[in-house]
C-alpha cells in the first residue's frame, strides 16, 4: 500500500496561486501514474490533472493553461501548481497513484477507478 500525503492547500484570493505537493512512500515511484482530483461541496469528485510514469501529462479542460502538474522521481513527489485561481476552484484536492501497468489507454488517466492509492486530501479555498 502506497501512502500519499498532500500539502500546500489553504485560503487564497481570486487570481492568486497555490502549489500543492504530494509526497509518496512508493519505493518504485517511477512505476506509478500520478493524478490530482478534486471534490467541491455537494459535487462529485472530478479529474484535474495527471502525469504518466513516462511524463505524459493530461489536464481537465478548465485546468489547461492555469494548472501545471509535475513529478520529481528523485523525491517521490508530485506537484500541482495552480495560477489564476477562481472561487470555482474551491474544493478538497486529492492526490492519487496507480501502477502504470493499469493505464492502457489515455482515458484511463481521467478515471479515478484506475488509481488504487489516495491521499487524505487538502483543502483549497478561493475567496472572491
Amino acid at each position: 500500500q502506497v501512502q500519499l500525503v498532500e500539502s500546500g492547500g489553504g485560503l487564497v484570493q481570486a487570481g492568486g496561486s497555490l502549489r500543492l505537493s504530494c509526497a509518496t512512500s512508493a519505493r518504485t515511484f517511477n512505476s506509478y501514474a500520478m493524478g490530482w482530483f478534486r471534490q467541491a461541496p455537494g459535487k462529485e469528485r472530478e479529474f484535474v490533472a495527471a502525469v504518466s510514469s513516462g511524463g505524459t501529462i493530461y489536464y481537465q479542460g478548465s485546468a489547461k493553461g492555469r494548472f501545471t502538474i509535475s513529478r520529481d522521481n528523485a523525491k517521490n513527489t508530485v506537484y500541482l501548481g495552480m495560477n489564476s485561481l477562481t472561487p470555482e476552484d474551491t474544493a478538497v484536492y486529492y492526490c492519487a497513484a496507480g501502477l502504470s501497468a493499469y493505464f492502457r489507454r489515455s482515458m484511463d488517466y481521467y478515471d479515478e477507478r484506475a488509481y488504487s492509492n489516495w491521499g487524505q486530501g487538502t483543502q483549497v479555498t478561493v475567496s472572491s
